[in-house]
């Protein structure tokens, strides 16, 4: 699917992943609508998602969560014309991906449950990672596409396997977090310097690309968001009720989930998820 003159992305979310998804698509040679519910003044932009989908060939979302997708999917139902390609980056709850493809396929439109990780820096890079749900032939057709803001794409299985696996590795990231900073509190609380746990980290089994991205802010009480406190709190959610539907007991995501909503009840929502450690250190 390599972009004609004529051809035609519309990007529905303009937050930190897809304002630099639209940038590369539109360095790449497409021809992107996009749009924001709080306008962001980019190029290309439309003061509704009904005006941003006029004529494009492939819709991708990459919208906050399962109310927002609900919300945009009600506004431009009507105007999903049969043959278009909907895309969903988007992390959300099983039930709600299987509702969208419904929506779209109610239309005559294809769909691709599409959810990515990487933050903004990868974003920015082109070197996000997509996970794939749907139809191979299908996946095949926009791998050309997914490519511009991608460094890979991992087939998943069906429609629902990709969001699946999406807030998997999410829920291994936010527990992961939650006991970097446990740790750290733990050891500068007994009077070990934190640098000194994180050089151990470093020669440890435990280490990781995460804890090489997350002491570092957590150290220097950086709380720059890559991915907010809030979002993870979100997917938390979505992950609980994962568990919830296949009889699971999960005690560790349950536990990271309570302290992310009273987190974001003490008003760190819009911090990156890192601020987990902030209300141990002394110097937050």
């Amino acid at each position: 699917m390599s972009p004609e003159p004529s051809d035609r992305a519309a990007v529905l979310g303009l937050g930190i992943i897809g304002s630099r998804a639209r940038s590369r698509l539109a360095a790449a040679g497409w021809s992107v609508a996009c749009w924001n519910r709080t306008p962001r003044g980019m190029p290309g932009e439309t003061d509704t998602p009904e005006q941003a989908i006029h004529g494009a060939a492939v819709i991708s979302f990459y919208l906050k969560d399962a109310p927002a997708v609900r919300e945009v999917i009600g506004r431009i139902e009507a105007f999903l014309k049969p043959g278009r390609i909907v895309m969903n980056h988007s992390t959300v709850d099983l039930e709600t991906t299987r509702w969208l493809e419904k929506r779209c396929l109610a239309r005559g439109c294809r769909f691709l449950d599409a959810p990515f990780t990487g933050s903004r820096l990868a974003a920015g890079d082109g070197q996000l990672v997509y996970y794939i749900g749907g139809e191979p032939a299908l996946a095949a057709e926009l791998d050309a596409y997914l490519s511009v803001t991608s460094k890979a794409r991992l087939p998943c299985g069906p429609v629902g396997a990709a969001t699946v696996v999406k807030l998997a590795t999410n829920l291994i990231s936010a527990c992961t977090v939650q006991a970097l900073a446990e740790a750290l509190a733990i050891a500068t609380h007994h009077g070990v310097p934190a640098q000194c746990l994180v050089d151990a980290v470093s020669q440890n089994v435990s280490a990781s690309a995460l804890s090489a991205m997350k002491f570092p802010a957590m150290l220097a009480g950086n709380y720059e968001t890559h991915f907010s406190l809030s979002n993870m709190g979100k997917d938390s959610r979505y992950m609980l009720a994962l568990a919830d539907s296949a009889g699971l007991e999960t005690p560790a995501i349950t536990a990271v989930s309570r302290r992310l909503t009273d987190l974001c009840d003490a008003g760190l929502g819009e911090l990156d998820y890192s601020a987990l450690a902030k209300p141990y250190l002394r110097k937050s």
